[in-house]
């Protein structure tokens, strides 16, 4: 068979939302790869998560003509029927970050459970290392949709389930907007006088519980997710003690590699491609883990 390389496909990138940093790096790694491949891309999400806006922005792309999609699910159940009628029309599905349940040639993510229990290791390090040997354990999330998020709840919790010592609360779910994650801080701050730290499952609420941190003059571990300056800034000045960071770029580069792959009948290799995490901490500038 034979294959047309300069074929102009179009190919979309829709993720849960334009605001965050994150998502922004994703774009410039697909839009890096587009322009080497000659191929139309364009990026698209609602401003803040909105789970029906993101829907109803994936089905303009399919009815605009769309080749190829490349998504980052908001609600992995609710997207799936979208996800299927687009590949009964023929479109290519590569999930970045967030897969929906309705199967995809690939999925370009970050382990989410075992980096959840990267954080609680080092949530538990950075208590010890401050002579904290037991007490009460926050964790911030997104929605209890996003699957993403909520494995790296379950890695986080499943890691100090073997410390008696140490009781980790009721999750706390924000949507992912730092001024609510700031409130969430607050909350289990005021509610919880034997609070030793918070874990946040992403950019937003990350964001969020370093102001909250930076306005409490109390000793509070907070562990973070993603990066943006003013995080980068908050783990200088020691308001939080570290970040997993992920790679979006790497999600966007090869999502979009894959996905032209697909359209030309390549072979796409496997279903699960982890793109990695790195620690951001107050004592390294960054340590990689696999």
């Amino acid at each position: 068979m034979d294959h047309i390389v300069n074929e102009n496909y179009k190919i979309y990138l829709i993720t849960m939302d334009r605001s965050d940093q994150f998502w922004m790096v994703m774009d410039n790694g697909a839009r890096e790869m587009a322009a080497m491949l000659g191929v139309t891309f364009e990026w698209d999400a609602p401003l803040t998560r909105d789970v029906n806006k993101q829907i109803q922005i994936f089905n303009n792309a399919v009815a605009a003509g769309a080749d190829a999609i490349m998504l980052a699910a908001s609600d992995p159940l609710k997207i799936s029927g979208s996800v299927e009628e687009a590949k009964a029309k023929g479109v290519k599905m590569i999930y970045v970050d967030a897969p929906a349940f309705e199967e995809a040639i690939t999925t370009l993510a970050t382990d989410n459970y075992s980096a959840g229990k990267i954080a609680g290791e080092n949530m538990f390090y950075e208590l010890e290392a401050i002579g904290v040997t037991y007490g009460l354990i926050g964790i911030i999330g997104v929605t209890p949709e996003n699957r993403t998020t909520v494995n790296r709840e379950i890695g986080f919790r499943d890691y100090f389930e073997s410390f008696g010592r140490y009781q980790i609360l009721d999750t706390i779910y924000t949507n992912g907007v730092p001024e609510l994650a700031k409130q969430a801080t607050e909350k289990y701050i005021r509610d919880n006088p034997n609070l030793v730290g918070v874990f946040s499952t992403n950019e937003g609420s990350t964001l969020g519980m370093g102001y909250a941190l930076r306005e409490y003059e109390i000793n509070i571990i907070g562990i973070g997710f993603d990066i943006t300056e003013i995080i980068q800034q908050m783990i200088k000045d020691n308001t939080i003690k570290a970040v997993l960071v992920q790679n979006p770029f790497t999600m966007g580069y090869l999502g979009m590699a894959q996905a032209v792959a697909a359209l030309r009948g390549f072979d796409t290799g496997p279903k699960f491609i982890n793109t990695g995490v790195t620690v951001v901490n107050t004592y390294t500038s960054s340590q990689t883990l696999s």
